[in-house]
C-alpha cells in the first residue's frame, strides 16, 4: 500500500524532503502523497523515512491503494528506470 497524510498534518515540512521518490508535495492545506510514486520506500529504505521523521505521527497505509511488497518493488523499478 502507499501512504497517506491525514488531517493532523502540522505542515512542518519534514516528510518532502526524506521521500527518495518526490511522492510528497504540498496540497491545498496539507501535505499530500501521490499514490504513483510512493513505494512506502521500497527499494529505498527498510522502513518508510516520512513516517520515520514525521513529529504527530500522520502517515498511515493508505487502505484505498492496496499493493503487495512485489507490486511496491515493481513500482519503484518503474520509478527508476524513468529516472535514467
Amino acid at each position: 500500500m502507499s501512504l497517506i497524510i491525514t488531517d493532523e498534518c502540522i505542515n512542518c515540512d519534514v516528510c518532502e524532503p526524506e521521500c527518495p521518490n518526490d511522492a510528497i508535495s504540498q496540497g491545498d492545506s496539507i501535505y499530500v502523497i501521490d499514490p504513483n510514486k510512493c513505494t512506502q520506500c521500497v527499494g529505498h529504505y527498510d522502513t518508510p523515512q516520512c513516517v520515520e521523521v514525521c513529529p504527530v505521527d500522520c502517515i498511515p497505509l493508505d487502505v484505498n491503494n492496496p499493493e503487495t511488497e512485489a507490486q511496491l518493488q515493481a513500482k519503484y523499478e518503474k520509478l527508476m528506470a524513468a529516472k535514467r
